[in-house]
């Protein structure tokens, strides 16, 4: 099947890459609207929560009570009392279009004291917007943005529709940025480690390829579901990594072809047999890992497993296709003029460092296991006492608006008034029921008020004030407080608000957690039983690449729960780490991690049907595999550069983790810890029942350098006891 498609795609070159270039044209054109369809919040609730059946409830009839928007006025010399600090502003304020604006409350409307700072130097304004969908209020932001400014006044603007439109222009920014930047390094490390420009170019042309294919891809989605503001910078920076880090092991392969003396055709053919099914092998475990996100019902997650399967299966078949047509093209290119002259030397397999190292993992190989298992499982270990958060105005810089007004208002004020409970009473009730429900809703520790907001019908709305940081345990515990307290006789309450969303986005992923660990597991055993005919090799890839992930997630722990190094990573640490980060990094690192086992173990399993020797196959696997593994964890560091570069701390930490996890498993995992754990092995790594040989017998996806097409199904003979 590979060797047919190779054939293919060098006989047709022309036409493939003629097809490629409109492809990447019609894609980046048309996908580069997919700008204009994202959600206008990240889409992190549970659909199917408390607090999103309250939110649609005062959606409807009984109205939403919300400060959407907090303006914050600022003078270092007026007082809000004096006139050139006051007349201004309640100018500017009843200059502003009333349209989208269900409540505008201020200091000279409520003459409440709460709205004037402690020093008197400044004030807040409250705004409710009449749109209950995230989208639409932040364009009714924008629409009144300008009017709200004051000249002579410092103004903030605060509060979630403020937050969310923050949030989606650093996205863009960053996204922009981040790319800017990495695409002329990674030039540069590909020249350097091809040291071939023309190779060098392939694997950023697969990149490109992808990366516009991947806005084409979030188009495409968009059209059937919501798609997430921050899918675009994870999606786009992703499809471009995974495509180099393809096209990257091919380019390598078909070099190693060429210098061995194979005709250009032939090379491809070769090329694709091998590396293109080790590559199609890993591209379906990623996807699939990314399909696993789907068991989650929230927006952000949803969208992440469809457009990360799409891009990831793009990328596949873009190296699949186009690569072997321009390495038709390529030729000897592809070497370095040193090597087309036969001037550059080729160190022997035998004096590689890798080779050597491998050689003695396994004189003690028990000894080296135990020895990394322990300190991986102990570098997991303080991540057993995470604080678990959703994603809030801490996200955005430290110096964005809406947190610098968080922050002032805790300070500077009595009270933040962007901080509601917001209580549904379903059900009739009457006026003294809901006033004794109010008091014992004040009683809950962490409330600092409770009052009726809005009755309709046979509907009821409480909003409560709090002064706790939603993230924090006291919150979380003050919310599971309050849905303790009855509701009035024949009613339900349900609540709603940022701790609440927090509660019930918590419950939603840690209770689904195991079944996409269970899925993307079992869909990586079938995978890889499909390329190797093993049942161990599976188990013991899925054990080590938790063991990655595990030191990964004590990092993050420590990094930016606790605040280790924020300094240096520039954010300010909350004291909690969000619920989406271990899913996000399972569902991309996991897949990472089996895509360099299946590159690492299709190299062994070569060997071994070669030579017949398990233990020096192992080494030699490792020697030839471990360069261009090391080269594609590089590359792709330095494209997940841009998330920790991100003035986002949500996709900052997708960034770390992504780094750390990538970094233990090329060199500590694939280095020491597989050729330790497969000389403990031994010949056992490759068995199978014998129901399931006969399985893979004829149904198995065999690799082969040499085969012909009839010996593609039949496979050269297996080692003694394999």
């Amino acid at each position: 099947m590979f060797s047919a498609l190779g054939r293919f795609a060098a006989r047709r070159r022309l036409w493939v890459v003629v097809g490629t270039l409109i492809f990447t044209v019609v894609a980046g054109g048309w996908g580069s609207g997919v700008l204009s369809r994202l959600g206008g919040g990240a889409g992190f609730d549970d659909p199917g929560s408390e607090s999103v059946h309250a939110d649609e409830i005062v959606a409807g009839p009984l109205g939403r009570y919300a400060n959407d928007i907090v303006a914050l006025y600022e003078s270092p010399d007026k007082t809000v009392d004096d006139p050139a600090f006051a007349g201004p502003l309640q100018s500017a304020l009843a200059a502003v279009p009333r349209g989208d604006i269900v409540r505008l409350e201020s200091y000279w409307t409520t003459k409440s004291p709460d709205f004037v700072s402690k020093d008197k130097h400044s004030t807040y304004v409250t705004i409710q917007l009449n749109s209950s969908v995230d989208q639409q209020r932040v364009l009714q932001l924008r629409a009144i943005q300008d009017k709200l400014k004051v000249s002579g006044l410092t103004v903030r603007f605060g509060g979630l529709t403020s937050m969310t439109d923050q949030v989606n222009r650093q996205t863009l920014r960053d996204l922009l940025f981040a790319e800017s930047l990495s695409v002329p390094i990674l030039l540069i490390l590909l020249v350097l480690i091809f040291r071939s420009f023309v190779a060098a170019s392939l694997p950023l042309l697969i990149g490109f390829t992808a990366a516009f294919g991947s806005f084409a891809v979030l188009r495409f989605v968009t059209l059937f579901t919501d798609i997430s503001t921050f899918a675009i910078q994870v999606i786009s920076i992703l499809g471009l990594g995974l495509a180099i880090d393809y096209a990257l092991l091919m380019v390598n392969r078909f070099r190693e072809e060429m210098r061995a003396g194979h005709s250009t055709d032939e090379a491809v053919r070769r090329t694709m047999v091998t590396a293109g099914r080790t590559i199609a092998f890993s591209g379906l475990i990623v996807a699939m890992s990314f399909a696993g996100l789907t068991v989650f019902p929230s927006r952000f997650l949803l969208s992440m497993g469809y457009a990360g399967a799409g891009v990831t299966l793009l990328a596949v078949l873009a190296t699949l296709t186009v690569l072997p047509a321009v390495l038709r093209y390529a030729g000897p290119r592809v070497n370095s003029r040193r090597e087309r002259q036969g001037r550059a030397a080729q160190t022997p397999v035998t004096q590689g460092r890798w080779y050597r190292l491998a050689h003695a993992v396994m004189r003690r190989p028990l000894a080296v296991t135990a020895a990394i298992v322990v300190v991986l499982v102990g570098l997991g270990l303080p991540f057993l006492g995470v604080n678990w958060a959703r994603p809030g105005d801490w996200v955005l810089p430290a110096q964005a608006d809406a947190r610098l007004v968080t922050q002032k208002l805790a300070t500077e004020f009595s009270h933040d008034p962007a901080k509601l409970v917001t209580s549904v009473v379903e059900g009739r009730a009457d006026t003294a029921a809901l006033e004794a429900y109010a008091r014992r809703l004040d009683t809950v520790g962490g409330v600092d008020s409770a009052r009726i907001t809005g009755v309709k019908d046979a509907q009821a709305r409480l909003s409560l004030g709090y002064s706790s940081d939603p993230m924090s345990r006291e919150a979380r515990r003050m919310v599971e407080q309050l849905r303790a307290v009855p509701a009035p006789p024949g009613t339900k309450a349900s609540f709603t608000g940022m701790p609440a969303s927090r509660v019930d986005i918590v419950d939603m992923v840690v209770s689904r957690m195991p079944w996409m660990a269970l899925f993307v597991a079992v869909v990586s055993f079938a995978v890889l039983f499909m390329a190797f005919g093993s049942v161990v090799l599976p188990l013991k890839s899925i054990l080590l690449n938790l063991l990655s992930l595990s030191a990964s997630f004590g990092a993050i722990k420590l990094i930016f729960q606790d605040g280790w190094l924020s300094g240096l990573l520039n954010f300010v640490p909350v004291g909690a780490i969000d619920v989406n980060f271990p899913v996000l990094i399972v569902a991309i690192a996991f897949g990472l991690a089996m895509d360099y086992e299946v590159f690492l173990l299709s190299r062994i399993r070569e060997e071994i049907e070669r030579t017949g020797d398990p233990v020096e196959s192992i080494a030699v696997g490792v020697q030839h595999t471990a360069r261009i593994i090391t080269s594609a964890a590089l590359l792709l560091v330095v494209v997940v550069g841009g998330f920790v570069i991100s003035g986002i701390t949500f996709m900052k930490m997708a960034g770390v983790g992504l780094i750390i996890a990538v970094v233990v498993d090329v060199t500590v995992v694939r280095g020491l810890l597989v050729p330790a754990t497969m000389r403990l092995l031994g010949s056992a790594a490759w068995w199978a029942p014998a129901p399931l040989r006969r399985v893979w017998d004829r149904y198995g996806v065999r690799e082969t350098s040499g085969a012909s097409d009839a010996g593609e199904r039949d496979m050269t003979p297996r080692p003694a006891g394999v």
